[in-house]
């Protein structure tokens, strides 16, 4: 048996088995996943579920982030004792005196220095960013795609995809930074501080107020700056999702929109970005500002007291150099730290931004012990069912009942808005009904799992969308596992196997490896339905749901695909849906819709002899044998 593969890495950049590397980038299982059914609402809480699905791992970082914050202030009081050394000894007598300590100095630069910086790249980079960002962005991906479909009415598809992207990155920087920078910084803080009050106590209190002044612009400029970067994420996201939605459909633009309409809309979208920059770098500038006057009240206090002290005999040379190093190394590190934590804000921003996608209990979700089907017989019943759209105040359904016979074909007719697609909806539980239940033989479809659910079905839908995958893929799809010879057989019986060995891609794939395009957009409509008719052949599912499914065919392929879906739909309940009423005009019974209620059921002949019935009416109006839209039931 072959199973498609859906993604073709390359090589040289997906090389899994490296003896060296994978000792350190195994620590994490990237697609381990838990039990919960909704990730934490809250930005705090989801940064600290994930974090605790990593503890070892952020541990060593922690260590390591203080280990350089220690080699920081050692090398600078290191300089400082160099020079009170080199001072006071003579050239002859330095290595005999002092040899030592100078290797000792040697082993902390070339040796431990070195050690801390390759443990702290090997920790964030192999150990920590690939794996930890992937098992969040997983997990994410997990709780999304369990969504109901109304969720995904409700967004932009990029932007539901931004989010998912966003916080795995955005989690995994703002774990590493505040424990591998940040944590490093305030070691660096406390051991200057140590040092400069053990020279002068001054010098210790100067520090002590600078690190308030610090706090106090992290407490006051920092959350204006979170403010900023959450609307600069959303605005973001609104932006990616708008240009996915034309690239998305972009025929659709190129035949109707002049030019003005979505120039004006991404435009408007692309300034209310830049409107979210340009406040955000607004509170950066004071962010920086702040920052730098206190740094240079600080350094020029330090200095002072340092100068005084040397004039006073109660500082050496060396301890001038070692504290003047300290400060300046102080006053970078605080301006590149009010970075990392300007960066930390926007990560923890962009976290609470994702959350509100990410983190939704879904509307429609498996019981704790939903029933796992097995095939079914295939009967269908609706039962006292009542449903609208968003609990507005138009009812669609009231109180429907309807039983559908295990393998019996059934045609759905109706104006357009009575009702059918929503009908299928229910029955494939993509909405909930409000009142009543639905049930497939003598389960109510809320008992079982709705992955068993709709494997009972085989859908073809009047325009069906198709996967940027391969055809061979696209016809597989419902079929784990499919051989070459099933996926070829289902596409000689839909009438696709001659167009698809012509296919071509522009990466050079060629007949059934082809890739066809995001929605299958390089394929003609009659061609997607066709793949989608082989992929419900392949499914060989025991009910059977026909929404115009040959309605983009011309009339010879329709009448050779016509043959292989009578046979396809030989001991399998079948429910239609058409406009053209003579494509359904031979099942065993019609059930005609109209403002969400069944206002005739019958055989065509039979509603055809109601002459004042609206299914009568809608037969004498057919154009060409479609329906009338504006037809009603009057």
């Amino acid at each position: 048996m072959t199973r498609y593969m859906r993604t073709e890495p390359d090589p040289k950049f997906h090389n899994a088995d490296h003896p060296f590397w994978n000792r350190f980038e195994r620590f994490i299982e990237p697609f381990e996943d838990t039990d919960r059914k909704v990730l934490p609402k809250t930005a705090w809480g989801f940064i600290g579920y994930f974090a605790a699905q990593a503890k070892g791992p952020f541990i060593l970082m922690l260590v390591v982030g203080a280990l350089m914050g220690a080699v920081e202030a050692s090398l600078y009081w290191g300089v400082g004792y160099l020079i009170d050394v080199l001072d006071s000894a003579t050239p002859g007598t330095l290595l005999n005196d002092h040899g030592i300590e100078l290797a000792f100095m040697l082993f902390l630069i070339l040796v431990v220095r070195a050690a801390v910086m390759i443990a702290a790249a090997v920790v964030e980079q192999q150990v920590i960013v690939p794996r930890f960002y992937t098992m969040v962005r997983w997990q994410s991906f997990r709780r999304v795609i369990q969504q109901p479909y109304a969720f995904y009415q409700d967004d932009f598809a990029g932007r539901i995809a931004t989010k998912i992207l966003q916080a795995g990155q955005s989690v995994g920087d703002f774990i590493v930074t505040s424990l591998q920078s940040l944590w490093s910084f305030m070691t660096f803080i406390v051991l200057t501080a140590g040092v400069l009050a053990a020279l002068d106590a001054w010098m210790g209190v100067v520090v002590a107020i600078w690190f308030v002044g610090y706090v106090m612009i992290v407490r006051y400029l920092l959350p204006r700056l979170r403010a900023a970067g959450k609307n600069n994420a959303n605005e973001s996201a609104v932006l990616n999702g708008r240009l996915v939605d034309i690239f998305t459909n972009i025929l659709t633009v190129k035949l109707f929109d002049t030019g003005d309409r979505e120039h004006s809309d991404v435009k408007t979208a692309i300034g209310n970005y830049m409107g979210s920059v340009t406040h955000m770098t607004r509170v950066i500038t004071l962010v920086r500002m702040s920052v730098a006057t206190l740094n240079g009240i600080m350094m020029s206090a330090v200095g002072v007291i340092a100068v005084m002290g040397w004039m006073n005999g109660t500082i050496t040379t060396g301890a001038i150099a070692a504290t003047m190093g300290l400060v300046f190394r102080l006053n970078q590190m605080s301006g590149w730290m009010m970075f990392n934590i300007n960066g930390l804000i926007r990560a923890y921003s962009t976290v609470q931004d994702a959350v509100e996608t990410i983190s939704v209990d879904p509307k429609i979700s498996d019981k704790p012990n939903a029933l796992v089907l097995s095939p079914v017989k295939g009967r269908i019943r609706f039962e006292n069912v009542t449903f609208n759209y968003d609990k507005s105040d138009t009812t669609l359904f009231r109180t429907l009942d309807l039983d559908i016979k295990a393998g019996e074909k059934v045609g759905i007719v109706g104006p357009s808005g009575a009702g059918k697609s929503t009908l299928i909806s229910l029955l494939l539980r993509l909405f909930e009904p409000e009142t009543g239940r639905v049930l497939i033989d003598e389960h109510d479809i809320q008992d079982v799992t709705q992955a068993s659910l709709r494997a009972q079905f085989g859908v073809v839908s009047q325009d069906p969308a198709l996967l940027h995958r391969s055809l061979a893929d696209n016809i597989a799809y419902g079929h784990d596992g499919a051989s070459r010879a099933q996926i070829e057989e289902a596409a000689q019986r839909a009438k696709a196997y001659d167009f698809i060995l012509d296919a071509r891609d522009p990466r050079g794939r060629k007949g059934f490896n082809a890739h066809v395009g995001e929605r299958g957009i390089k394929l003609s409509g009659g061609q997607r339905q066709r793949i989608a008719i082989a992929r419900v052949m392949l499914k060989d599912a025991p009910v059977l749901i026909l929404d115009e499914a040959t309605s983009a065919l011309d009339s010879e392929i329709e009448a050779a695909i016509q043959e292989n879906l009578g046979t396809l739909m030989q001991d399998k309940t079948v429910l239609a849906i058409a406009h053209r009423l003579s494509t359904i005009s031979q099942m065993d019974r019609l059930i005609v819709l109209d403002g969400g209620q069944i206002v005739q059921m019958d055989t065509h002949d039979a509603l055809l002899q109601e002459k004042q019935g609206l299914y009568a009416r809608l037969w004498a109006r057919q154009s060409g044998g479609f329906i009338a839209v504006e037809e009603t039931a009057g």
